[in-house]
């Protein structure tokens, strides 16, 4: 076991904070209070190549694996930045590069990696499915040459960023089935020449996240458009679902640090009494536990992550990671909280911002209470509670 990291990684880790220390806290604070969308930021990272990171080389991406995506997305949110603006162009590629068509890659992926393509839209999630994703009921009609789609998803982030929708549907009704990951297909959808049949509605939330109702009405798709066999979408997305999972520990742990350095820093700083608040231990303790559960989290999703990039089997492990990682940077950005106390809620200071992103990861893109359930299923053999 080698727990450190390469010349290579730690270079990219430079690499990324170099490129982050050009937008400063206030801009994205900027961001925040106009409800902006990070473009400037995201041109800069797409320019630099890091959003292709994990596309191979032969379709103009650098060839990474996971754990480099990590590294990336880590240093953004460890910057104060935020990493959830752009993640999705890292992962959701994922379906067309490991079952598309060769001509589904040649034509998508490089276009991807340079950024003339914007992949960043994922229609998994619908109002009555919730996280099970198996009662979708959005359904795909074949046709003489494809599909007629109609239903609705929720929670799809960046939709009005993005060039591509990849969306899964019901192709054969459930209760045809004979297993219930069978029967859902994937495709990858033009926005624009969808037109009309595909309407969004922005969701306000309590921070940035551009996110949307979509309505889906007769979009008319072709055999092209489908990735993969039909039927065979359920599988086809555990690659993407994996890496996201990685990839949002990886910005849980980057939020995580950020609090943990500005609380130290902070505590140090802050005299009341007539001594530093950093002398007293109510303030030490919490950041000390955040700290340390930082760094297990992190060894964990190492783990994780070098599992995915050998092409383990470790969706218990990328479960894991996505858990502590959120549940650790929970607990620092409550610390710090605690540690500014009054101007912690102060935009100033950047530390409500980070927080309210920080609680989004304890939701989303899983349930940590889901999470918990699968670990005892799968890991522990306890019996199905869901």
């Amino acid at each position: 076991m080698n727990f450190d990291y390469s010349d290579t990684q730690e270079e990219i880790r430079r690499a990324v904070a170099r490129l982050c220390g050009e937008f400063g806290v206030d801009y994205w604070r900027s961001c925040d209070e106009e409800g902006a969308y990070p473009e400037a930021f995201v041109q800069a990272m797409t320019d630099a190549g890091w959003l292709a990171a994990l596309i191979p080389e032969t379709y103009g991406g650098s060839g990474l694996g996971v754990l480099e995506g990590c590294i990336i997305l880590e240093e953004i949110n460890r910057s104060g930045g935020n990493g959830a603006a752009c993640h999705a162009q890292m992962y959701t590629m994922a379906s067309v590069l490991n079952y598309g068509s060769e001509d589904q890659k040649r034509r998508y992926l490089p276009k991807v990696a340079d950024g003339s393509l914007r992949l960043q839209a994922f229609g998994v999630t619908e109002p009555d499915a919730g996280s099970n994703t198996l009662k979708t009921k959005t359904f795909a009609k074949r046709v003489n040459g494809g599909y007629v789609i109609n239903g609705q998803k929720i929670w799809t982030s960046r939709f009005l960023q993005s060039h591509m929708y990849l969306l899964i549907a019901r192709t054969t009704p459930l209760e045809e089935v004979r297993k219930k990951t069978e029967g859902l297909t994937l495709f990858l959808v033009d926005i624009a020449k969808a037109g009309a049949s595909l309407k969004s509605k922005p969701i306000r939330t309590m921070l940035n996240h551009h996110t949307n109702e979509v309505f889906i009405d007769d979009l008319e798709v072709s055999d092209d458009d489908r990735i993969g066999e039909e039927g065979r979408g359920f599988h086809y997305l555990v690659d993407s679902l994996n890496s996201e999972r990685l990839l949002v520990a990886s910005e849980s742990i980057g939020d995580g640090k950020w609090f943990t350095e500005q609380s130290a820093r902070y505590a140090n700083e802050r005299i009341v009494f007539d001594r530093p608040i950093g002398q007293n231990q109510g303030i030490q303790f919490p950041i000390s536990r955040a700290h340390m559960n930082l760094q297990a989290a992190e060894l964990m999703r190492n783990r994780a992550a070098v599992m995915f990039d050998q092409g383990l089997p470790c969706a218990s492990e990328t479960s894991m990671a996505k858990y502590l990682a959120s549940e650790a940077s929970w607990e620092a950005g409550e610390a710090c909280m605690t540690t500014f106390g009054g101007y912690g809620v102060a935009s100033e200071y950047h530390v409500e911002r980070k927080w309210k992103e920080a609680r989004l990861f304890r939701t989303a893109p899983l349930s940590n209470n889901l999470i918990l359930a699968q670990v005892a299923q799968h890991a522990l053999g306890m019996p199905r509670s869901y």
